[in-house]
């Protein structure tokens, strides 16, 4: 039997559209200033502003963009998966292209985003791919992986010898034999005279 598909969750596009232009904006003014700063021309503080102006304002466009247009094609489709992505970078990249005024820049700098927001979304992001079943717990999994990796103790055991927290069943009464027969030292005697 098929697992129900679950339903799709519409997102709310004006506000994640204004939380990505404000996050976008803040990057282009922390752009803008280090840039006034390593001017060799004393510009002053408003130079973040009247010289860089610019650049907040394409990273703010680009942020509200890609942001709107990402939202509205997955409410639109009423799914949220890479074809969203990509549409959304392809838009946001183009402003890129706009703002220089080519029409190569704008197609090229809009594939190339989409490309890039696509495969990092089919990726999962910075985690890496991985197919992940509905139907599948997530703590369950990772105590099966666990599972699937542990090496035998007897393995570790011939691998590195014990000691260093790594003992094998009857570690103790071995040590207690070694120290006898080494230095005359019975260890069961004088841990019972404490």
């Amino acid at each position: 039997m098929a697992a129900p598909l679950e339903t799709y969750q519409p997102h709310d596009t004006l506000a994640n559209a204004a939380s990505s232009t404000l996050q976008t904006t803040l990057v282009g003014a922390i752009i803008a200033g280090v840039q006034n700063t390593l001017t060799k021309q004393n510009v002053g503080a408003r130079g973040i502003i009247t010289r860089s102006g610019g650049i907040i304002a394409l990273y703010a466009a680009v942020g509200a963009t890609y942001q709107i247009t990402k939202d509205s094609a997955s409410n639109l489709r009423e799914k949220d998966d890479l074809y969203s992505e990509a549409m959304a970078g392809f838009a946001g990249g183009s402003v890129v292209g706009i703002a220089r005024r080519s029409m190569p820049m704008t197609l090229g700098a809009g594939v190339g985003f989409a490309v890039v927001m696509s495969a990092f979304r089919y990726t999962n992001g910075i985690s890496g791919y991985r197919y992940m079943d509905a139907d599948e717990d997530e703590v369950e999994r990772k105590e099966a992986l666990k599972k699937l990796r542990r090496r035998p103790l007897q393995e570790t055991i011939e691998e590195l010898g014990e000691g260093r927290g790594i003992y094998a069943p009857g570690w103790e009464e071995r040590r207690r034999e070694r120290l006898l027969a080494k230095y005359g030292i019975d260890v069961a005697a004088a841990q019972q005279t404490k």
